[in-house]
């Protein structure tokens, strides 16, 4: 079994820097980091009081909120797709 190549990278997140290792391009990993630190700046916009814990719990809900949402819409789609051919 071949062990797959792993990229490895630093980011800033909220002002933190955190080292990321995947399979994933440097650029993937550096776009989803940005996604992060945008959404908690977002959420620390409109709830400025919140500690960096709680800001990093709340941006981890609402990361799987949308995942949860996207992930049905593409079962919805697909179950659509199916329909269509069979």
């Amino acid at each position: 079994m071949s062990e797959q190549h792993k990229n490895r990278i630093s980011v800033e997140i909220y002002g933190q820097t955190y080292k990321m290792v995947g399979p994933e391009t440097t650029g993937h990993m550096r776009l989803v980091a940005t996604m992060v630190d945008d959404k908690m700046r977002e959420i620390n916009s409109m709830n400025p009081s919140l500690d960096s814990s709680k800001l990093a719990v709340l941006t981890a809900v609402n990361a799987i909120h949308d995942y949860v949402k996207l992930k049905e819409q593409v079962e919805q789609l697909e179950a659509e797709i199916k329909q269509l051919k069979g």
